[in-house]
Formats: C-alpha cells, structure tokens, sequence
C-alpha cells in the first residue's frame, strides 16, 4: 500500500471545494487555522483563510 503524498497548496490559486473538499471539516488544510473571511458573489460562496490567505469556493 502506497502512502499518499502530501499535496502541496498554491495560495495564488482558488481551489474548487468540490475537488479539494477539507481534510478536517471547518479547518484550513494549510495551517489548520479555523479562521475564515467569506462572501457570496455571483453565485458562489468565497472562504478565505485568515491566517495564511488559502482559499476555496463553492458554487451555490
């Protein structure tokens, strides 16, 4: 059984939560920080960690 890769986090990039969904639910995958800054534009709900600026986005 082959161990899974730690996936490295581009925080120039949004990532779809659809795709990237949280390893622990409400937490960043970066830093692991529960702090989050959200909007809904257009559409789509925005979640942008506070701590280190990662961010997912969610199509409503």
């Amino acid at each position: 059984m082959e161990a899974k890769e730690q996936q490295e986090i581009d925080l120039d990039k949004v990532y779809d939560y659809a795709e990237f969904p949280d390893k622990v639910s409400g937490r960043c995958d970066n830093c692991n920080s529960a702090y989050f800054k959200s909007s809904v534009k257009g559409g789509v709900f925005l979640r942008e960690c506070r701590e280190c600026g990662s961010a997912t986005s969610k199509q409503l």
